[in-house]
């Protein structure tokens, strides 16, 4: 059978299955240098959003028949260069949906009402109930989704529950699914919306997203949250956004300089910093390692 390398690791059931049906498994991280080097031992490699499958790696993969990415985004991985050279590129784009949406929910609550800042103070010794009595409600409020695929469609169910308006914004209005959410431009969203989520790619040819221009037609005291990936807000832009009070607070999962993301930023009070752990749940890993399996299984039977 196929000899595999599981690089940023993967639920130990999938593991075990994937042994079970005769399969040769490593798990080992290798830098990029390294993994150049390594991958020509292996014909399938299975990777998270840390291993960086280059042009130089896949040159390095002799052998390399199949990557599988366990999420939703690809843009560690070279895909156009791994098709040109016979090896099929994969993903799990359905498994962590869920995982990552109730994140960005959980977000949006925790800048609502300042939950970290008041933990802290509170850890503290300090007791600033005065300073976190101006929280607000989540409910009754405009979320504007930039993205309506499969994570910004499962925040929508969640946030509609809530007693939240919906409004979404998706550059391919032709491919969205739920149909009972309308559709609208960008700019009529980020202008009408109280709280906006990002649930796209990162473009690298078309760059931000949301930049100066965007920030400048949103609603004064706005809240963001980026589950989504690093570089779809300019971080410059942000930046100035919240030190003018445009943005009253912003909650960032995804970073550009993954996993040195700048520290103004990371670091300022209004931020709620995460290291990219949208996906990480117990129940979105074993979904993700049962569609690598399946994936696998697949492609080698």
């Amino acid at each position: 059978m196929a000899k595999i390398l599981i690089s940023d690791g993967m639920d130990k059931t999938a593991i075990a299955e994937l042994k079970k049906l005769g399969h040769d498994i490593v798990e080992q991280f290798y830098p990029e240098d390294d993994l150049a080097r390594e991958i020509a031992k292996f014909d399938a490699c299975v990777v998270r959003s840390a291993t960086k499958v280059t042009a130089k790696v896949i040159d390095g993969g002799k052998n390399l028949k199949l990557i599988v990415r366990g999420g939703v985004g690809v843009d560690n991985i070279d895909v156009a260069y791994a098709k040109s050279k016979g090896i099929e590129v994969r993903n799990t784009p359905g498994a962590s949906s869920a995982s990552v949406a109730e994140l960005a929910l959980g977000l949006m609550f925790a800048l609502a009402r300042q939950i970290p800042a008041a933990d802290h103070t509170m850890k503290n010794g300090q007791w600033e109930k005065k300073a976190f009595s101006k929280g607000t409600e989540v409910g009754g409020k405009v979320l504007g989704l930039v993205g309506l695929g499969r994570i910004g469609s499962c925040l929508a169910d969640k946030a509609r529950a809530l007693g939240m308006s919906v409004m979404a914004y998706d550059k391919f209005p032709n491919a969205v699914r739920d149909k009972t959410i309308p559709l609208h431009t960008k700019e009529e969203v980020i202008a009408k919306a109280d709280y906006i989520s990002l649930h796209i790619p990162f473009d690298k040819k078309a760059g931000p997203e949301i930049g100066a221009n965007e920030f400048a037609k949103m609603k004064d005291g706005v809240f963001l949250v980026n589950c989504a990936r690093g570089g779809v807000v300019d971080e410059d832009a942000l930046l100035a956004a919240l030190n003018s009070g445009k943005v009253r607070g912003a909650a960032i999962d995804v970073w550009v300089g993954e996993p040195a993301p700048r520290q103004d930023v990371a670091k300022h009070a209004k931020v709620i910093a995460m290291p990219h752990i949208g996906a990480a749940t117990v129940e979105g890993q074993n979904r993700v390692g049962g569609e690598v399996v399946e994936i696998i299984k697949g492609f080698f039977k």
